[in-house]
């Protein structure tokens, strides 16, 4: 479970550590030449745009994971930092922090 809340007003859920999360996807030499010439003219660039969804997706999987591992319930607080392209690749940092819920 990722929840965005900052703040998860709940006596039942105990707020754990933060967690984070770093994908650095590579991007193919051929697309990106044709990328930068749809940008000459103005069309889209869907390459671009399907690499930073895939690693976004990829960054949020790997921080859930990261979350189960540790024996979090879910994150509260998810954030995305600015998805960025890099030379060669696009960069994604998902933080949050882990939750457990209160055992009865």
């Amino acid at each position: 479970m990722l929840i965005s809340l900052d703040h998860l007003q709940n006596p039942e859920i105990e707020i754990g550590e933060l967690l984070t999360v770093v994908v650095v996807k590579a991007a193919n030499v051929i697309k990106d030449t044709w990328s930068n010439f749809e940008n000459l003219k103005g069309g889209h660039m869907t390459h671009y745009e399907r690499l930073i969804e895939d690693a976004v997706e990829t960054a949020l999987t790997r921080l859930k994971e990261k979350a189960e591992s540790l024996g979090y319930d879910g994150v509260i607080g998810v954030k995305i930092a600015n998805p960025t392209v890099v030379t060669g690749g696009a960069e994604v940092i998902v933080y949050g922090n882990g939750f457990r819920s209160k055992k009865q």
